[in-house]
């Protein structure tokens, strides 16, 4: 892995925030190892105390885990999807872009899907280790479970068998897994107050039209020089 070093474009704001429009990555670690291997070159919509809000364009070049045979991960039955030899792969993100909004210090984060014609579709938590800023964007592990939010306020539970699986094969323990569960709980008990971001109308927010698709760098897994919360 090559050391710290600057991704497409970075400029820095007040604070050492990043300015709207600034492309850099989110990535995601292995549960067990240190290797990234999930990497989304991304555009910066706000950044400051309160909130990082992100945008992954459709079309983007993006990093994600497969079988050593290619096989597509979701495709693998359940009982050796986590014990099979895996690589990575570059590969498009399909579908519609996703907006993905993060709180200091909290662990999750809270995506907004659209289907096409930009029809709201729901809010997605994602349950994960607080995200870790580097210079030229933000790492992350992600714990399997999450939350399905929906306009109507409803929600529910997502991929509780892939979080219980991941602990049968030893991507986590029992104390990481009842942080994640406590997590969960604290989630829902913000969704079910409907507390920010839910109410901020991010789902009417558009991408601004001058913006390019970001580039994935060749240098997509080197290791940060400097970290911060």
């Amino acid at each position: 892995m090559k050391d710290d070093g600057a991704v497409t474009r970075v400029e820095a704001g007040p604070a050492g925030h990043w300015r709207p429009g600034t492309q850099v990555l989110w990535r995601y670690r292995e549960n067990a190892g240190d290797h990234v291997h999930i990497a989304r070159p991304v555009t910066v919509v706000r950044d400051d105390a309160e909130l990082l809000a992100v945008w992954l364009a459709p079309g983007t070049e993006c990093v994600r885990p497969v079988l050593a045979d290619g096989t597509p991960v979701h495709l693998e039955p359940l009982e050796s999807r986590y014990t099979k030899p895996r690589t990575v792969q570059r590969d498009r993100w399909f579908g519609t872009g996703v907006l993905k909004l993060a709180q200091p210090g909290r662990p999750w984060s809270v995506w907004l899907f659209w289907e096409p014609g930009w029809r709201f579709k729901n809010w997605y938590v994602n349950l994960e280790q607080p995200l870790v800023r580097w210079s030229g964007g933000v790492d992350s592990e992600d714990y399997f479970l999450d939350i399905s939010v929906h306009p109507d306020r409803s929600w529910y539970w997502r991929d509780e068998d892939e979080f219980a699986q991941a602990q049968r094969d030893g991507l986590m323990d029992a104390a990481t897994a009842e942080r994640v569960r406590a997590a969960g709980r604290d989630a829902v008990a913000v969704i079910e107050g409907w507390g920010r971001p839910f109410p901020d109308g991010w789902q009417h927010w558009r991408p601004d039209p001058s913006w390019t698709v970001p580039s994935l760098p060749d240098d997509w897994d080197r290791t940060p020089a400097h970290v911060s919360s």
